[in-house]
């Protein structure tokens, strides 16, 4: 079957960390310079964070999947930190920042030049506030047809319907796509769907793939 689209994650793809890898391994670095900014014990405020996350879950709230509101994290992340709202204002544009990164400036470009040979969508695990926050920063929607978030959608990689979600709208069937993810259990969930899938490990790597599977 011809391909006919590509689907690209975001995170650890088109944004890097600032020193390299995906965005979120820069949280534990973040996490220990605001324990010392509170004056927290190392590990204190990271613990503050699980218990909260997993206060959340109880609740069937969850900021991946969109069952919580982005008031209603904040509310909680002042709660359990202690926060006064300057500093929860800062804390959340260092959570933003970390969290998506640095623009890979090489891929993003391969990734906006396929288009109109192929119809194209950015599939997520995202966080409620990410569509904001990535379009501010790398205007996202100008370089695809289409961006799925977990967040929005309430399902998430490695969950089949996302994958099939994303690929009726844009029109194509699953064997029809190409995937690139950073994360192998969602490589291998979408093998097994039919996808043809790669698993990002660099930049040049992940072109030179993209390409062996295009030309094919």
């Amino acid at each position: 079957m011809a391909v006919r689209a590509v689907v690209f994650d975001i995170g650890g793809v088109l944004e890097m960390a600032l020193t390299g890898g995906e965005p979120t391994a820069g949280f534990p670095a973040m996490i220990t310079a605001w324990e010392t900014r509170l004056g927290l014990a190392p590990g204190e405020l990271d613990a503050r964070l699980h218990a909260m996350d997993e206060q959340l879950h109880g609740q069937g709230k969850s900021g991946a999947l969109g069952t919580c509101t982005e008031e209603e994290w904040l509310a909680e992340l002042r709660a359990v930190t202690g926060m006064d709202q300057a500093q929860c204002d800062a804390f959340v544009r260092d959570h933003w920042d970390v969290y998506c990164g640095a623009a890979n400036s090489e891929l993003i470009a391969y990734f906006a030049a396929l288009r109109p040979r192929y119809r194209t969508a950015l599939l997520s695990n995202s966080f409620v506030g990410a569509r904001r926050e990535e379009q501010n920063r790398y205007h996202f929607d100008a370089i695809t047809d289409l961006i799925v978030y977990s967040h929005e959608e309430g399902i998430a990689k490695p969950d089949p319907r996302i994958f099939q979600r994303t690929c009726d709208r844009l029109g194509v069937r699953l064997d029809e796509t190409v995937f690139l993810d950073d994360f192998a259990g969602h490589v291998a969930a979408a093998r097994a769907l039919g996808m043809h899938a790669i698993l990002f490990q660099n930049t040049a790597q992940a072109i030179a793939d993209l390409d062996a599977c295009l030309g094919a």
